[in-house]
């Protein structure tokens, strides 16, 4: 499934009430909770990265692609904007592009 279907999933799953939906949870609890859930499955996901089964990285980076879709839901953002940057900055090296952002 693209990341575009996805977001539309969890936007619909954003319209049912909190009782029933973990995304309206975390969309009612405001932007600080929903990038506080993004930095703990992170830090999960380099955990998995680092000492688990590639099966369980997976699922801990499934986890990371779901609370940044909803972190970016909270802030009023799309997933197309992240996709709309990082074409840009194709036009760059990526060694080129960090060096541009260090400034």
């Amino acid at each position: 499934m693209s990341m575009n279907a996805l977001e539309a999933y969890y936007r619909e799953r954003a319209r049912a009430p909190a009782a029933e939906s973990y995304t309206r949870e975390l969309l009612d609890g405001g932007t600080k909770k929903c990038a506080k859930k993004l930095g703990e499955e992170v830090v999960e996901a380099i955990i998995a990265a680092m000492t688990e089964s590639g099966e369980r990285l997976v699922a801990e980076l499934a986890d990371v692609e779901y609370h940044l879709v909803v972190l970016l839901m909270s802030r009023g953002l799309t997933f197309a904007m992240v996709e709309e940057e990082l074409q840009r900055r194709r036009a760059k090296s990526g060694l080129e592009e960090k060096a541009s952002r260090q400034s």
